[in-house]
């Protein structure tokens, strides 16, 4: 086990004030990146690092701040993207409710870092208790000189504002997200132009997610080759895994990215409830294409889990043990990925609504024989067609679950009831 980046504080008491964030290092990396580093400089040390965006995409995070242009004339933003609500994702919520702090350090020195002096935190709006303690936390910051005019007498100016979202899953996509942030209504945008260039108010944008920015200090004070020495080459740094379902120690675990799935599951998550048998693992939230017991093996990284027909996603392990009803699991899936759909395309709009009803005949003991191959064409006709990737969240996790489980949706049209009830 690696030293904690993201969450070597949460069990601290206090450790959300910002009294014992100070005590325990806080804002040295602040401290270090306004004295010593150019803007520049800290970009460079970011992409040095490996760091990958850990909000699903793992895009590499200094390559997205360096698309920012700086000669528009028009001001430059960045956005935390703390709208977290990926069933089975419960990440972010551990930093923003017990270390604050270090998603703020984090936010000054990367809007340092591309040139912005007005960030946003845009937080998911059912998660009061950590808008709250959010909002104490940049107040607290505002009176230590870390916010605001002339932070720490380095000449550098920075606002940050606190955006409560409305409750939708498609804000967690980014330029619905700066829809929802500029007071519209949360629908994706066209792509191009990206947010780098034309983003929040149409000027240039980054939009990082809370774990991604909440690595920034460490980086900053020990160095990119600390952080490229922890993982695996491309995948670099450690990985906050939220691990639910049907395991005896669910939780969150902050491990190195290429830990083995297995691993996850049977030594730190306790491995599975009554002694019973894998069925199924969901590696990286309700969105990611399921794997089966023969599979885990995998490591846990962006890349070998697209090597296998998945992704890492936000990292939520959903665990699923024998006797749990795959035609169930499916359509409730779908009911959740119908309800949030913004409704804006008609693939997304009207083909994941259509599942929803053909899989809940389905359970109903209702289900007809050319069902699975339906929904295997319906999923077809979704996947990348869509403005954002809301569609293929839906697709891909149903399409891997008919694939791999078809037996079992065989026997409840065949047999009106799930095997061995």
């Amino acid at each position: 086990m690696t030293e904690k980046i993201v969450l070597k504080n949460i069990d601290i008491p206090g450790s959300e004030t910002i009294e014992v964030y100070l005590s325990h290092g806080g804002y040295q990396a602040l401290e270090k990146a306004l004295s010593s580093l150019k803007p520049a400089e800290l970009i460079e040390e970011v992409k040095k690092s490996g760091l990958r965006g850990r909000g699903g995409a793992g895009f590499p995070a200094g390559l997205k701040w360096s698309f920012v242009p700086r000669q528009t004339g028009k001001s430059i933003y960045l956005v935390g993207n703390a709208d977290e609500g990926e069933p089975g994702t419960f990440k972010d919520r551990q930093i923003i409710e017990k270390d604050p702090h270090l998603l703020i350090e984090g936010i000054i020195i990367s809007s340092y870092a591309i040139g912005a002096h007005q960030a946003y935190i845009y937080i998911r709006g059912e998660c009061v208790k950590g808008a709250g303690v959010l909002e104490k936390a940049i107040t607290e910051a505002y009176e230590k000189g870390y916010l605001g005019k002339n932070i720490l007498n380095k000449g550098y100016d920075l606002d940050l504002y606190l955006h409560r979202g409305a409750g939708s899953y498609v804000c967690g996509e980014e330029t619905a997200l700066l829809e929802s942030l500029e007071g519209k209504r949360g629908t994706p945008r066209l792509k191009p132009p990206f947010p780098a260039s034309v983003g929040l108010f149409q000027s240039p944008t980054v939009i990082n997610n809370v774990e991604t920015l909440a690595n920034i200090p460490d980086i900053v004070l020990k160095g990119a080759k600390w952080f490229a020495g922890i993982g695996k080459k491309g995948n670099t740094g450690t990985k906050i895994f939220a691990v639910s379902g049907q395991v005896n120690r669910p939780g969150v675990y902050e491990l190195p990215l290429g830990t083995p799935l297995r691993e996850i599951i049977y030594q730190w998550a306790g491995g599975i409830r009554e002694g019973k048998k894998l069925k199924a693992v969901m590696p990286g939230g309700s969105s990611t294409p399921v794997i089966t017991p023969e599979e885990i093996e995998v490591s846990m990284d962006f890349d070998s889990l697209t090597a296998l027909g998945t992704m890492l996603g936000s990292g939520a392990v959903i665990v699923m043990a024998e006797g749990t009803c795959m035609v169930k699991t499916t359509r409730m899936l779908t009911g959740f990925y119908a309800h949030e759909s913004c409704g804006q395309c008609t693939p997304c709009r009207e083909g994941v609504r259509w599942m929803e009803k053909i899989l809940a005949r389905i359970e109903k003991g209702e289900g007809r024989q050319e069902d699975p191959d339906l929904l295997l064409d319906i999923c077809d006709n979704i996947k990348g067609i869509t403005l954002c990737p809301l569609g293929d969240a839906a697709a891909m996790p149903i399409e891997s679950l008919v694939r791999k489980f078809r037996e079992e949706f065989e026997y409840h049209i065949r047999e009106g009831r799930c095997p061995g009830s």
